[in-house]
């Protein structure tokens, strides 16, 4: 909440700065950029709204809880963007096929200074988002990092741009729109997919399994892993496994055994948010 907060005041005070920096020296890319910036300060409230929801204790029509939620507001957030930045290339693309004196036309050095203020913010934000985005393992605010860092590059973009249209090349001010909207849309479709993932049950990394596994083979009396399968849910993971243990442990013993399997498998990944563990005998 601190950072998305945090985010809010610093791009709107940024967004407000590149427009007119934006108008006053007549650059469409830095204009352009001004919107992506804008568009920042509604995927953050996006965030805040979609961390809050997810952090909801389970109720009766939610039994299994609420940390889809957040999934839902990546999803949310990479509509946005791609909507964004398709705009934004649109405009650049009108006008350079115009590609008319009244159209295109010198920016000024204003627009060089907000580029180059812009791409010093954001880079910072970026890895303050990140950074935090790991620490709590929210994938809404990692959206959120990467939606900073694509605004970074944007304002490289528009830097270069200004700069070109600048030294006489005009077309560069509007083709730095459509770089722009390159970036914004990849970067949306990545969101988006990894969202998707997490509300579709995928599967968690190969990797993550088999070190799983091997913890349970670890635990005194289990011979062997039959079956271990774990999926996304929002950013958590339920595990479900099979065990096998000796066929003449008494119930009691047996019962213990998958209460250490269980309680091992949620001590070891803070991101596992419940483990089932079946038991089969060994005939």
């Amino acid at each position: 909440m601190k950072v998305s907060w945090l985010s809010i005041i610093i791009n709107t005070l940024l967004s407000v700065y590149k427009l007119l920096a934006g108008i006053l020296s007549n650059s469409s890319a830095m204009v352009s950029d001004a919107v992506h910036t804008i568009s920042d300060v509604l995927s953050s409230i996006i965030v805040i709204i979609g961390i809050k929801m997810s952090y909801k204790e389970a109720d009766s029509k939610h039994p299994y809880g609420h940390e889809r939620f957040e999934s839902v507001a990546a999803i949310i957030l990479s509509v946005i963007l791609f909507f964004i930045g398709v705009s934004i290339g649109f405009s650049g693309i009108k006008k350079i096929i115009l590609n008319k004196n009244e159209v295109l036309t010198v920016p000024g050095t204003q627009a060089l200074v907000a580029a180059l203020v812009s791409i010093i913010i954001k880079e910072i934000m970026y890895w303050y988002t990140r950074i935090a985005a790991k620490k709590v393992n929210s994938d809404a605010l990692m959206a959120d990092a990467w939606h900073h860092r694509s605004d970074a590059l944007s304002s490289i973009g528009s830097f270069i741009g200004i700069m070109g249209a600048k030294i006489g090349f005009l077309f560069m001010d509007p083709l730095a729109s459509v770089v722009i909207c390159l970036l914004i849309t990849v970067s949306a479709i990545s969101i988006f997919i990894d969202a998707i993932g997490k509300m579709i049950d995928k599967s968690c990394d190969i990797s993550i399994i088999e070190e799983m596994k091997n913890t349970i083979l670890q635990e005194e009396g289990v011979i062997c892993v039959d079956l271990i399968r774990a999926r996304m849910f929002g950013n958590r993971i339920y595990v479900d496994v099979e065990i096998r243990a000796k066929g003449d442990d008494t119930l009691l013993s047996t019962h213990e055994l998958a209460h250490r399997v269980h309680d091992v498998i949620e001590k070891n990944y803070e991101n596992v948010k419940h483990c089932m563990v079946h038991v089969n005998p060994e005939i």
